[in-house]
This record gives structure tokens, sequence and C-alpha cells, in this order.
């Protein structure tokens, strides 16, 4: 029998990678006009006031707070300050023996078990004890062993399966 391959169990904040779906403020200092809130397209980029396009996807948010800066200041602001923060992040789906599956809104810290309550609940048919989760960007979905500190990420796909007796 072929070793399955594991699902990391938590997802670090610093270490979020920004995607198409997700909605960030973005703050310039002094300079309200170009402030505002912004959804990353789905080709992974912002449009800006006065600059134009930045990518954002894949990209932390201070990353992408770096880029928004070293593009305005491209001879159009000197010493620009720029500070940027996640508003919104793109939903997770649920699918399988749950009583609703579909899209709902990811919350910062959310867990495989807060996912399922969530979605009304498992199934009579559920199996509690394993689940199936496909991160955002990967191509194919990892059987692990549910525990409460499974989490979940922004864009992943989660399956509850059906037990067999």
């Amino acid at each position: 029998m072929a070793a399955t391959p594991s699902v990391p169990s938590t997802i670090t904040e610093p270490d979020y990678q920004l995607g198409s779906g997700d909605k960030v403020r973005v703050t310039v200092y002094g300079e309200p006009t170009l402030s505002g809130e912004f959804f990353v397209t789905g080709s992974g980029l912002v449009s800006l006031p006065l600059v134009g396009e930045v990518k954002a996807a894949g990209l932390s948010v201070g990353q992408f707070q770096d880029a928004v800066q070293k593009a305005l200041s491209d001879g159009y602001l000197k010493e620009p300050r720029v500070s940027a923060e996640v508003l919104g992040f793109r939903p997770f789906y649920i699918l399988g023996e749950v009583t609703k599956p579909g899209t709902y809104p990811y919350t910062s810290g959310l867990t495989v078990l807060n996912a399922v309550a969530t979605a009304g609940g498992y199934t009579y048919r559920a199996d509690k004890n394993k689940v199936f989760i496909k991160r955002n960007g990967e191509t194919s979905e990892v059987k692990t062993e549910l525990s409460p500190s499974t989490t979940v990420a922004p864009g992943d796909t989660i399956r509850i399966g059906e037990r067999f007796f």
C-alpha cells in the first residue's frame, strides 16, 4: 500500500500568500486618492490608481506592500509610505457528507471541524475520522486523519468522505 502524503496541520498568517479573490486595503500615507480597497484579479494582479497593475498573487502581504511602494517610488512619489492588509480572504469549498455543501467565506484560524459546522454538520453517513483536502493551487486532494487542529486555508476544497458500516 502506497503512503499517502499528509497535509500540514497549520497555516500561519505571516506565510499567507495572496491569491485571486482576496480583497486588500492599500493605504498610502498622505495620499487618500491613492488609497483604497482592491481585489486581486483572476490573473493575480491588483489595479491601483496612478501605477496601474501590480502583481499580488503568490506574494505575502509584506512583499505586496513592498511592490506597491516600489511602483509608487518609480517616478510618481518621493519616499512613499505604504501599508497593506487583507480585508477578505478567498472562500473555501466543502463537499461530500455534510448537510449543506457549498462555498463559504474563510475566517482566520478556520479548522476542518469549524468548516463542517458552517456547512450544517455531518450527514449520518460521514466518515468522521478522515478528510480529503485539496489546497488552493494544487492538482490533487490529500487524505489526512481528522483532528481538532486540522486547518483550512483560503481557497481550499474540503471533502468529507462516506464511511463504510
